[in-house]
């Protein structure tokens, strides 16, 4: 029997990508999303996945949704943290609803998706939490306190849960990419987009199904003895 993968924010970008490579591996998939419905409906047309909207800031709505996924899909044995949002701005004009956004559904929103799994994936023996932090969560960036401290604490979460989950065959990984050819990072002004790349050792942005690949990995049996581990898939821009 095929195990279940839940990917939040899995309809666009890395997300999608995520989504796709998995299902190629042989999982079923589930990918939810927050709010666009028409990327989410040609999503689930051009590749069969199916889509399931709520936000991942909303502990109930989480609760809710993966009871969805698990009565259509079954027990989700794999959870790729995915889903994020940027709200920047320098310190000093950073507004108090700007932080609690993201730190609600970046960080926040890991509990409220993993928390409600847990203890399904002990009483499998079996489990799989794999979360995207950021580079910008390892090194920080300017105008993005908010961004890097929820990400920073992914990373966090990430250690800690590692050393409750390994008895039970649950291990939980982290993924840290640096910056990835996605829609929004091809809409900077191309001089920005230059700046970047000059930052970037081997000279390009990443592609998603790059950290694609390093997701489908993780969620495999073969990489069973890998827990509380960061991959830096950064293109040499920052070791950790």
């Amino acid at each position: 029997m095929s195990r279940t993968a839940l990917v939040t924010g899995g309809s666009r970008g890395i997300g999608a990508a995520i989504s796709v490579a998995l299902k190629k591996a042989g999982f079923n998939v589930a990918a939810n999303y927050a709010g666009n419905d028409e990327a989410a409906s040609k999503f689930t047309a051009e590749t069969g996945i199916k889509t399931y909207k709520w936000s991942v800031a909303d502990y109930d709505a989480c609760a809710d949704g993966i009871a969805k996924v698990e009565a259509e899909l079954g027990p989700v044995d794999v959870l790729v943290n995915n889903a994020g949002i940027t709200r920047d701005a320098p310190f000093h004009r950073m507004s108090r609803e700007q932080w609690m956004e993201v730190i609600n559904t970046n960080l926040n929103g890991v509990f409220n998706m993993t928390h409600p799994l847990w203890n399904g994936m002990r009483e499998r023996k079996f489990g799989r939490v794999i979360t995207i932090s950021s580079i910008n969560g390892q090194k920080g960036q300017f105008a993005q306190a908010n961004y890097s401290a929820s990400k920073a604490g992914d990373l966090g979460f990430t250690k800690a849960l590692a050393q409750e989950g390994a008895r039970n065959g649950i291990t939980v990984n982290a993924i840290c990419p640096g910056y990835i050819a996605t829609d929004m990072v091809m809409a900077v002004p191309e001089k920005v987009r230059e700046g970047i790349i000059a930052q970037i050792p081997v000279g390009r942005l990443g592609e998603a199904d790059e950290i694609a690949r390093c997701v489908v990995f993780l969620a495999s049996d073969e990489a069973g003895f890998i827990t509380g581990s960061t991959i830096s898939a950064n293109g040499g821009q920052y070791f950790a």
